[in-house]
């Protein structure tokens, strides 16, 4: 409740920043702001559910973690946002303030105990997604993103929308507790309008989450998007979606994975086959990052349909990794862009001689990516594959490692070109915000693969 007050209240003081021109406050502001925000949702934890506004929203254990890890995320991200606007638009308040007020929704989204507050919530966070993915005005490629955003995000609201109502005529409330109760008391008795309406939310929320084949505004709106951007929705918000995806499921619809488990190992499959194979075949950084995330949509899928209590702890250590792994590819992607010019993977060649450091940390990156043991990102897949193979998805883990050995084909390229092939170039320069964010992202990334239960049980 208190982190959700704050980041509001932070937002409109820094529209107030900008209006008074005072530019060189508005990222120490955003940066004290969110660790306030920070500390004082870690200070309601272990405190017990805190039901808010007649219930609608509940600030548990759970809403709290995923709002924790939201938060710090964007706090790693903020840092890299050092003059980064400033190379946009001299309006440089209004971008930290839209990015707040997402995080705003974001925290909705994860804390909802009311259908009303997940459309709220995801609508927050996406009407400031779509501002953020065209806010380069003069780029027509930003410009592109922002539009497909807009016009996928609207049209996958409708089902998101249509589902919530099919669910309220089928149980007569909106409260997740209601729908939950009408559901165990006779569950091969439910309308078939709340079969209708499960599937509807599914839809609506795999496009959120950006799994295939509801995929198609990813790659592009990625591509498009300013890269601080990009890592912030391939971040923050798949894992905001994730949370959100997650509790309705494990709290309303449990009785019925019958169901709705085949619909979710199918939609897994395709995406883990759509976007390891395509990552294979992209020439630049960015956009391979862009349908790799596609495959991460895959992996954390099995989370769901293998649900239970250890479905939380398997999606929050999954996010945290791949969070963090994230972070520090598209940071080096910034270097890229401002340094070089361009994202293609020829222009990693030969970085490891002139900037070790850099080399360095996108190399845990990548291994972290790809599930290498000793990474964060190996932990997070393996409690994904025990998770699976715990509720008897043996084939499905059987296709999903196959596609993890595709993965690593592509995850290594950028370590390749950084340590094997020659390249008369400058060195590239990494500024001590940079440099911060790096070295901690590739600690924790390190840290978590080795000791694993310092977040494994925390939900």
């Amino acid at each position: 409740m208190s982190a959700l007050i704050i980041i509001s209240l932070l937002a409109i003081l820094v529209l107030y920043l900008g209006v008074f021109k005072l530019k060189n406050t508005l990222l120490p502001v955003s940066l004290l702001g969110l660790v306030a925000a920070l500390v004082f949702a870690a200070y309601e934890w272990r405190t017990g559910p805190i039901p808010i506004y007649n219930g609608m929203m509940l600030f548990d254990d759970y809403a709290i973690a995923f709002s924790c890890i939201t938060i710090f995320s964007t706090i790693l991200i903020f840092l890299l946002s050092k003059d980064y606007f400033e190379r946009i638009s001299e309006n440089v308040a209004e971008y930290y303030a839209v990015i707040l007020f997402s995080l705003a929704g974001i925290v909705v989204m994860v804390s909802f105990h009311n259908l009303t507050m997940l459309f709220v919530g995801i609508e927050i966070m996406s009407v400031s997604l779509y501002i953020l993915a065209g806010i380069k005005k003069k780029d027509f490629a930003s410009n592109e993103a922002a539009l497909k955003y807009f016009l996928m995000g609207a049209f996958s609201t409708g089902f998101l929308l249509f589902g919530i109502a099919l669910l309220y005529g089928a149980t007569g409330s909106f409260d997740l507790s209601s729908i939950r109760t009408y559901v165990v008391s006779a569950p091969l008795e439910v309308s078939p309008l709340l079969y209708a309406g499960v599937l509807l939310m599914i839809i609506g929320l795999c496009f959120k989450v950006g799994a295939a084949p509801f995929h198609f505004w990813a790659p592009d709106v990625y591509e498009g998007s300013p890269a601080l951007i990009t890592a912030y929705m391939s971040t923050v918000v798949k894992t905001a979606g994730f949370a959100a995806f997650l509790r309705l499921f494990m709290y309303c619809f449990a009785p019925l994975q019958d169901f709705w488990v085949p619909v979710l190992v199918t939609l897994a499959s395709i995406s883990l086959l759509i976007g390891n194979v395509t990552a294979v075949y992209q020439q630049h950084f960015k956009r391979m990052l862009a349908y790799s995330s596609i495959s991460h949509v895959g992996y954390m899928l099995f989370a769901i349909i293998a649900l239970g209590g250890g479905s939380p702890n398997s999606v929050f250590v999954y996010a945290a990794a791949y969070s963090v792994a994230s972070i520090i590819a598209f940071a080096a992607l910034i270097v890229l862009q401002r340094q070089v010019g361009n994202d293609s993977f020829d222009s990693l060649n030969g970085i490891a001689k002139k900037n070790p450091f850099l080399a360095f940390t996108v190399t845990v990156a990548m291994l972290s990516l790809a599930g290498i043991p000793l990474t964060a990102g190996f932990i997070g897949k393996f409690m994904m594959f025990k998770r699976a193979l715990g509720s008897y998805h043996t084939y499905l883990v059987i296709f999903a490692v196959a596609n993890a050995i595709i993965g690593i084909y592509y995850y290594f390229r950028p370590i390749i070109a950084m340590y094997f092939k020659e390249v008369d170039r400058n060195e590239l320069a990494v500024s001590p915000y940079f440099k911060f964010v790096l070295g901690f992202s590739a600690v924790a990334t390190l840290v978590l693969g080795m000791y694993p239960e310092l977040i494994a049980s925390l939900i």
